[in-house]
């Protein structure tokens, strides 16, 4: 995915187990669908974590990665504006996620970043 944007977001965050199906389905289905709609949403791509091993100092290491949450969804963005819309606040409240999703979500990080190249 080339990102054209200079603005990214990060929605990471865990599921209570028994409730990943319901999850996966709604964010693929729902939720991703309702945001792409919102005028400023350029793309998003969702990403479950996984094991990472790589050479570090010349010797291949696993890294622990604790309790950081197991999904991520990128959001490109035009700008943070996007985030604050009237828009947004309706497209997140839609569908299944805010009532049967949100409640079993936990470890819930949010990051905005800007492009430094840009």
């Amino acid at each position: 995915m080339p990102i054209s944007s200079s603005y990214l977001f990060l929605a990471s965050m865990n599921v209570e187990p028994g409730h990943e199906a319901e999850f996966n389905d709604v964010y693929d289905t729902e939720h991703v669908p309702m945001l792409s709609e919102v005028p400023g949403v350029i793309s998003i791509v969702r990403f479950q974590r996984r094991e990472l091993t790589m050479m570090l100092g010349g010797q291949l290491q696993t890294v622990a990665v604790g309790d950081e949450p197991r999904y991520t969804a990128l959001y490109e963005l035009e700008s943070p504006e996007v985030l604050v819309s009237a828009a947004w606040a309706n497209a997140v409240e839609r569908g299944r996620w805010p009532t049967q999703v949100r409640p079993y979500t936990r470890d819930r990080h949010h990051q905005l970043l800007q492009c430094l190249g840009r």
